[in-house]
């Protein structure tokens, strides 16, 4: 197995464990009819999955990071995806096998920002995990895994406990098999989910996620739903982050990314509001375009602040609304974002041509105007 590793430098705040895969976008305007085609209006290319994405965000608002993943192909495909984490500034050790092919990722986008996707995750590829050097974890701040990468993942995630570092789980719609959130709720700081599969559940159902992660012993929990926003719960605080309205292009990489602003104010001390609200945004401006281009921390930011929220406590295993709460951290934040927050809202929205009722009501007055 020949081995390709990045040099260390300053040791990654964020370490990401997982599958490694190069994916390719294609955006549609609409998916074709059974046995036909559709043509594709754009494509990209970069690093699947979720644990290599939040590596790559975090790497392009300045944080260091790492990556420990699964062996690729000796072959150019391989190759390539380890030339990208190099690009990008992400540090670790690639493996290359010449047992095993790097696996492929397509996801399909069409006009609502809907992806559709198709994986190969081979078990002998998913396996080497169990080989994989830990090293990286320590002096680390944070480690990340996804549950669908299995029993993998629990060797790293005891590592990091052994470090005292703690552990962002993204366990999606895990949660509905108890004994997986039994399994992994002693061993995690921070979970990630969604209500289903889809994630199209009701705010029912987002509520009665999140109680269901708090009372599993997970002192953070975070629940998204999509173009809904999200819920960020934390032992008896909560807050709903409701989403912009944004003109979707390409929704893969969403979840991974509003991860990663959420990691990124967790890294940087912020309160669990003002983390929830970046990640919020962050994840709704990354849906705008596709590829894994993030944007400045500043239009983020900005957008953040602009954001409706609604505060809820958690008491008697019930959430229940807190009316009319700003924080003084979100005063200000609405304060310094005004103008930057304008022309990030400007840039999403298109501007819609006044009605002609409308006009022709601002022309009479106009004219009144002038008579008098």
């Amino acid at each position: 197995m020949m081995i390709m590793s990045n040099t260390k430098r300053i040791p990654p705040a964020y370490v990401g464990f997982g599958m490694l895969t190069p994916v390719t976008i294609m955006v549609l305007d609409r998916l074709p009819r059974h046995n036909t085609g559709a043509l594709v209006r754009e494509f990209s290319e970069f690093v699947f999955d979720d644990a290599a994405i939040i590596a790559c965000a975090l790497r392009q608002w300045g944080v260091p990071t790492g990556m420990i993943g699964t062996a690729v192909g000796d072959d150019p495909r391989g190759h390539a995806l380890a030339d990208q984490l190099t690009e990008w500034g992400v540090q670790g050790t690639v493996r290359f096998s010449k047992d095993i092919k790097t696996p492929m990722e397509v996801n399909v986008s069409d006009k609502t920002g809907a992806r559709t996707y198709f994986w190969h995750r081979p078990p002998e590829m998913l396996a080497t995990l169990d080989t994989a050097d830990l090293s990286l974890l320590d002096g680390a701040q944070l480690m990340y895994a996804d549950w669908y990468d299995g029993e993998h993942i629990v060797r790293a995630m005891d590592e990091a406990n052994r470090l005292n570092v703690p552990v962002f789980l993204n366990l999606e719609h895990g949660h509905k098999n108890p004994n997986l959130l039994k399994k992994y709720a002693s061993r995690v700081s921070i979970c990630q989910a969604v209500t289903d599969a889809a994630q199209l559940g009701t705010t029912r159902s987002m509520l009665d996620t999140a109680r269901k992660i708090l009372r599993s012993g997970i002192r953070t929990a975070l629940v998204t739903m999509a173009r809904a926003g999200c819920l960020v719960a934390q032992d008896h605080h909560a807050v709903n982050v409701y989403a912009p309205k944004v003109k979707a292009v390409d929704g893969c990489g969403a979840g991974a990314t509003f991860s990663a602003g959420f990691i990124y104010g967790y890294l940087n001390g912020w309160d669990m509001e003002q983390s929830a609200r970046f990640a919020t945004a962050a994840a709704s401006l990354k849906v705008t375009r596709a590829g894994l281009q993030m944007f400045p921390v500043d239009e983020i930011q900005a957008l953040a602040s602009r954001l409706r929220v609604q505060h809820l406590t958690f008491k008697d295993n019930q959430f229940h609304k807190i009316s009319g709460m700003i924080s003084a951290r979100q005063q200000k934040l609405v304060y310094e974002g005004q103008k930057l927050a304008k022309i990030a809202t400007d840039r999403l929205l298109p501007k819609r041509k006044p009605k002609e009722k409308a006009v022709k009501a601002v022309h009479e007055a106009r004219v009144k105007r002038k008579v008098a």
